[in-house]
């Protein structure tokens, strides 16, 4: 399994191979994070509105 990093901004779990698909930069990423979370639909999870979260995805609780 891929290691995955955390976005320092906005806490979105990313593999590097997906980070270069998206073109972002691996300087905003960081491999220290706890805990992880997987939203499926944003819009109706009383969790990801607690959190900020908008969009689907997987995501750190707790970044370093």
């Amino acid at each position: 399994m891929a290691k995955k990093l955390a976005h320092k901004q906005d806490k979105r779990l990313l593999t590097e191979a997906a980070i270069k698909e998206l073109g972002m930069q691996k300087g905003e990423f960081t491999e220290s994070w706890q805990g992880r979370i997987y939203v499926k639909d944003a819009a109706n999870s009383h969790v990801a509105k607690e959190i900020g979260i908008t969009r689907k995805g997987e995501y750190a609780i707790k970044v370093r």
